[in-house]
Parts: C-alpha cells; sequence; structure tokens
C-alpha cells in the first residue's frame, strides 16, 4: 500500500494511478496542481482528510487487477507510450468532436446556447495542443530521449537551444494548465457531460466522448507532469556531475 504521509499528490497517483480516481471523483487536479498535498487539497476542496485518505486505501486493496508501472519505465519507453497512445488519440478524436459539435450548435444552439461556448473551447484547446504536441515530439522528447542514453556525455548539454530542460518543462507544464482549465470549464458548461432531457443520440455520444477526452487528457498530462518531466530533470542533474 503507498505511503499517503507528506506526498504530494502527483507523486500518490504516481505510484499507483488507481488513485487517479478517487481525486477525480472529488474534484481534485492532479495533474496541472499534483504538487500539493492531501492537507492542502482537501482544504481547498472543503472536503474531510480522513475521508479521502479512507477511500485512497480502500481502492488500493480492493482493486487486484493489474495496472501499469509507469514509474519504473525508462523515459524512452514513456515517451514511445505517450506519443503512440496520447498524441494518436488526440489526432484521431479531435477531428471528430468538432464535426460533432458544429452539428449539436446548429441543431441544439438556439435551445443551449452553452454549445458555443464549448465548440469555441474545444477549438482553442484542439489548436493549441497540436502546437504544444508538436513541440514535444520535435525538441523536448528527442532531447530527453538523449539524455536516457547510457553512452551520453556532457556534450548532450551543448546542443540545446534552451539552457536547461526545466525551461521548456516550465513550458509545457504552464500549457498543460491553460488545457486542464479549459476542459474544466467544459464540464462545467456540460453539467459534468450530461446531455439534457431533449438531447439527440448525437448529443449524447458526443458528450461521452468529450469526456473520454478528459479522461485522457488527464493521464497525458500526468505521465509527463509527475513522472516524465522529473526523471528528465534528474537525469540532466547527474549528467553534469
Amino acid at each position: 500500500m503507498i505511503n499517503l504521509k507528506d506526498k504530494m499528490i502527483g507523486e500518490i497517483v504516481a505510484e499507483d494511478y488507481r488513485t487517479a480516481t478517487v481525486f477525480k471523483n472529488y474534484g481534485i487536479d492532479f495533474c496541472c496542481n499534483g504538487n500539493r498535498n492531501i492537507e492542502e487539497a482537501c482544504a481547498s476542496q472543503k472536503i474531510k482528510k480522513e475521508e479521502l485518505i479512507s477511500e485512497l486505501k480502500e481502492i488500493t486493496r480492493q482493486c487486484t487487477q493489474i495496472t501499469s508501472d509507469f514509474q519504473s519505465w525508462p523515459p524512452d519507453l514513456l515517451i514511445n507510450y505517450i506519443e503512440k497512445k496520447h498524441h494518436r488519440y488526440v489526432r484521431a478524436q479531435v477531428p471528430v468532436l468538432q464535426e460533432y459539435l458544429a452539428k449539436l450548435c446548429k441543431v441544439h444552439g438556439s435551445r443551449h446556447p452553452e454549445l458555443f461556448e464549448i465548440q469555441k473551447l474545444f477549438a482553442q484547446s484542439s489548436m493549441e495542443f497540436m502546437v504544444h504536441m508538436e513541440k514535444e515530439e520535435k525538441v523536448l522528447f528527442p532531447y530527453i530521449i538523449n539524455l536516457s542514453d547510457e553512452n551520453s556525455d556532457k556534450n548532450v548539454l551543448a546542443k540545446t537551444a534552451f539552457g536547461t530542460v526545466a525551461m521548456p518543462i516550465s513550458n509545457m507544464m504552464h500549457e498543460h494548465e491553460a488545457e486542464g482549465g479549459r476542459f474544466r470549464k467544459i464540464k462545467e458548461l456540460s453539467k459534468d457531460y450530461t446531455a439534457p432531457d431533449d438531447a439527440c443520440h448525437t448529443y449524447g455520444i458526443t458528450y461521452l466522448l468529450l469526456q473520454e477526452f478528459e479522461n485522457d487528457l488527464l493521464l497525458h498530462i500526468h505521465l509527463e507532469n509527475n513522472i516524465l518531466f522529473p526523471k528528465a530533470i534528474e537525469m540532466e542533474k547527474a549528467l553534469k556531475n
């Protein structure tokens, strides 16, 4: 069982991703704001700390399915997983959701004007996250892979255009926070992805796909913010010494 004392939320989820379900149910952001401990998170959400800890312990006891131990993965494997699973998922789902949202706005927008705001937020998120992924794949990820190469030496550090890896990581985390914020707003506007009573079949499917997109985004950001990026910073420090 994971040790909850004095650990940051991001660290807890990094050790056992099953705990993400509990944090999500309580509305606690474990990816963009994972650098808080349980006491701080509970205080901000007005949650009883004892209840949250009890649920975290219970889910680690009851859930016996095999889960990926991302924390133990080497950076190159983790990067490959992020690109093949999460980046591909985003690129495949964005046009689908854009088409569905356009249809909903046309058919239901007059009765549900919040759809236009959801469409606008998703369009902004899609455009910026596409650029975000390109920067990761062309600049940041190749550098991290070089850092993880057992034959790497200090020459790797001299080839960068950004000083230390902490600089692009900081930018990526800032962009992650912006995307998380947009989806929190989408979730609020959609009443937690609950289709209205007069919704058609497409309406319900669109909200389900948006919810799935957000869930994928949370795991995507978690893998980078709480696992890959700290590994990269430590590897760079070790190479400098």
